[in-house]
């Protein structure tokens, strides 16, 4: 099951230099809206493989699935559009609306740098909290929308702190080094979870997409085929799709 992980595209707040978190009538600006457009394009061939776009409640996330679901009604055939709290950006509570130069003075700034899963916002959640329900929400949304054969594709439209929470965990990373992961604006990352872990194929994509598909099963006697090769995998050879996209073939690890 594959779950591309969509941060939503550049917004008003994004270059306000203001921490908007959950405040209200925050919208893509033009360039976040042109890199929604861009989507259709950038999935390319993997369109007909959408089973559900999940996405956080808030406008600059609906504003930036909005493009890929109307090309995706073109047949009206759209997958459902699933709006889910657990997606939604950190409750920053005490630090939203207020200017990030502010910010950077606060004893707690070096906190979130430096030791985010001991980060607790005032009036606000915890990082550790963060990664908590967004992990449950995409492990769940998995499991319902990955399909019983294992190749189903979904779209998770999210936020910069909450993708990288969840990239962190799928690489059994922990939250502390989750300042390391760079998740931009309209950027793709992609997870399969597998039977016995989450594989991380893509991180910070803002070109075309690669999705992998799940490996064959193994035959008896070697190894499973979801297991990781124990060197290194032997590589696959990549041959572009109609739209310029890669497409990864199906591979051990």
């Amino acid at each position: 099951m594959t779950v591309i992980l969509l941060r939503h595209g550049r917004s008003t707040a994004n270059t306000s230099g203001v921490l908007a978190g959950r405040s209200a009538g925050v919208h893509l600006d033009d360039r976040g809206r042109a890199q929604a457009d861009d989507l259709v394009r950038r999935l390319g061939d993997h369109l007909g493989s959408i089973r559900a776009v999940a996405r956080s409640p808030l406008d600059r996330c609906a504003e930036t699935v909005a493009p890929l679901l109307a090309a995706l009604d073109a047949d009206g055939q759209a997958p459902p559009e699933i709006v889910v709290d657990d997606l939604a950006e950190v409750d920053y509570g005490g630090w939203t609306g207020r200017s990030i130069s502010e910010l950077l003075k606060e004893p707690l700034w070096k906190v979130v740098q430096q030791q985010p899963s001991a980060a607790v916002f005032p009036d606000g959640e915890g990082l550790a909290d963060v990664q908590a329900r967004a992990v449950r929400a995409i492990r769940e949304l998995d499991r319902i929308h990955g399909g019983p054969d294992g190749s189903g594709v979904w779209i998770a439209c999210s936020h910069g702190d909450v993708i990288k929470a969840v990239i962190a965990d799928a690489m059994g990373t922990h939250l502390d080094a989750f300042q390391r992961i760079v998740v931009e604006p309209a950027s793709i990352s992609v997870i399969r979870y597998a039977s016995s872990r989450p594989y991380v194929h893509t991180v910070n994509a803002t070109a075309t997409l690669s999705i992998p598909k799940p490996p064959p099963p193994a035959p008896d006697g070697q190894r499973p085929a979801d297991d990781a090769v124990v060197g290194g995998d032997t590589g696959a050879d990549v041959t572009p799709s109609a739209n310029g996209a890669a497409t990864i073939p199906a591979t051990s690890g």
